[in-house]
Parts: structure tokens; C-alpha cells; sequence
């Protein structure tokens, strides 16, 4: 069989600076951030019918990669305590998962429950409803597991 080519979402424009468009949305009934209680929360991905075929053979995967911009997030930290939390220590925000970035991208690893067409349902997703996506890759354990990392005792004191 011969590849399928698409279009770009993206680009890098002539000054260096970088253009990206969404390929979908995020759809689920969550309208403000939540420190806790993502876990079972179902959302639907959302993609532009163009991208449909693009989830072909992603059902065969329990896990996906979603790649999202914190469209919501108006604010940039270089520093801060996590989620507000003065238990733990104030770090750089490369230190840390939070939304207030320079570029307001989030990742988040998630369980697929199922695909239809154009539309994935995952569940844990902590992004809020209408939250544009940007990418979905699957979860490849020989790319994606480290085997033995290292991570400050503090990361256990947040909440999910």
C-alpha cells in the first residue's frame, strides 16, 4: 500500500517564528480547572475529518499520547509553587507539569477507551472542555517507559 499524504497543520514562517493549528478539539463537560479528580473523567478527541484515517489502528493500543495547547491560560510563571501548593517547593516551571509556560503546551499520557471515526474517547485527561489538540501519539513502552528515573520526593505531595 503507498502512503496517504496530508496537509501541515503547521509551519515555520520566514522570521523563525512558528505557526501551528489545532487538529481538533477536546469535548467533555469540565469548564474550570480542577486540582484533583481527573481519573475518570471521559473526554472526547475530536479530530478534523481530513485527519480521520490518521487514528487507523490506534484501537490496538491501550494507551495514547495527547499533545494540547492551554488555550485558557493567560498567565507565565518561571517560577511557582505546583498547583499552588506551598507544601512544595518553589521551582522553575521546566520543573514542574503546570500550564503556566512560555508555550502553553500540555502532554498527558491516557487511557484509550475507544475510537469512531474521527473521535477517540480516553479517559484521565486533565484538560478542560473545547481545549484544542495538537497532536495524539500512542503509548510505546520502549520509547515512552524509563526503566529507572529519578524524581523529587515532592512530586508525590500533588494531587491528580
Amino acid at each position: 500500500m503507498e502512503t496517504e499524504y496530508c496537509n501541515f497543520l503547521g509551519k515555520t514562517n520566514d522570521d523563525g517564528s512558528i505557526t501551528i493549528r489545532h487538529l481538533g478539539i477536546a469535548k467533555n463537560e469540565i469548564n474550570q480547572p480542577m486540582a484533583t479528580g481527573w481519573n475518570d473523567i471521559i473526554t472526547e478527541i475530536v479530530i478534523d475529518e481530513n485527519y480521520m484515517k490518521g487514528f487507523d489502528g490506534i484501537e490496538n493500543y491501550s494507551h495514547v499520547i495527547v499533545i494540547y495547547w492551554f488555550d485558557k491560560e493567560h498567565e507565565c510563571h518561571i517560577k511557582h509553587h505546583p498547583q499552588g501548593n506551598k507544601d512544595v517547593p518553589f521551582v522553575g516551571i521546566f520543573s514542574c507539569r503546570c500550564p503556566q509556560r512560555p508555550n502553553p503546551i500540555g502532554m498527558s499520557t491516557v487511557e484509550l477507551v475507544e475510537r469512531k471515526d474521527n473521535v477517540i474517547k480516553v479517559k484521565g485527561l486533565d484538560i478542560l472542555n473545547g481545549t484544542p489538540i495538537l497532536d495524539v501519539k500512542p503509548y510505546s513502552p520502549q520509547y515512552d517507559a524509563v526503566k529507572e528515573c529519578r524524581t523529587p520526593e515532592w512530586i508525590y505531595k500533588l494531587k491528580y
